[in-house]
């Protein structure tokens, strides 16, 4: 079963470097077997081109403790943990430094929903997090990452809007597995630039309508998604 999440992390890694989400080795993936109470994350500082799923460190969602694997994990881990903690229904998380998010991130500015392509992924403006305290920075830097993220979603559906801007830090994104976080992390790396390029032309552009951005949301996401096809290929007929 690690195996398989060790697998499906490492592949989350490298779709962020083929999706150009990433730069250097700056940025990471992780999922989780909740069964088991264990995370896979990329270790930190490891180049993507050398890396193999057996490199993916093992941690304990409880206790933060690396108990499997050559490296140490990710310096993010903290961050990842307080996410998975708090958001029951998350099966992976990614931090990225892609351009345009980041620079929401830097501009400590909630990314708005402008349009039907934002309101396709999230149900509203994407939030950019507080900054932190003088002494949240000198201690449990990490840690207090994830808390400030968890704090800003107190009254928001995480899986509703499944990403959030670290203020003066860059973006994390999550989904129901590790390779949802990495498509919500594009999406939000293309939406942060659409939202930029509108906003240089109409410096004024107000947010979009809520019936609109109710209509786009819930037609591909809920119960009542209508989007796509169905799983099961139906029967034809004879004619």
């Amino acid at each position: 079963m690690m195996n398989d999440l060790r697998m499906a992390v490492l592949d989350a890694n490298l779709e962020l470097v083929r999706r150009g989400l990433v730069h250097d080795t700056w940025g990471n993936a992780s999922g989780i077997d909740r069964e088991r109470g264990l995370i896979a994350i990329k270790p930190s500082g490891i180049a993507y081109e050398v890396m193999k799923p057996g490199d993916m460190t093992i941690v304990a969602l409880d206790s933060g403790e690396a108990v499997e694997g050559d490296y140490r994990p990710s310096s993010d881990t903290p961050t990842h943990l307080a996410l998975y903690r708090a958001f029951k229904t998350i099966g992976g998380v990614v931090h990225t430094h892609s351009l345009y998010a980041t620079a929401w991130s830097q501009a400590n500015r909630d990314l708005p929903a402008l349009g039907t392509t934002h309101a396709d992924q999230f149900h509203g403006a994407v939030p950019c997090t507080r900054k932190l305290r003088p002494s949240e920075i000198r201690e449990d830097y990490e840690q207090n990452t994830g808390r400030v993220i968890v704090e800003r979603f107190r009254k928001l559906d995480p899986m509703q809007i499944p990403a959030v801007l670290a203020a003066s830090h860059g973006p994390f994104a999550w989904g129901a597995t590790p390779a949802e976080a990495v498509v919500n992390a594009d999406v939000l790396e293309h939406v942060a630039r659409l939202a930029s390029e509108t906003l240089r032309i109409a410096p004024r552009a107000p947010s979009m309508q809520k019936a609109l951005l109710d209509k786009h949301f819930f037609r591909k996401h809920g119960p009542s998604a209508r989007y796509g096809q169905n799983r099961v290929k139906n029967e034809r007929s004879p004619r």
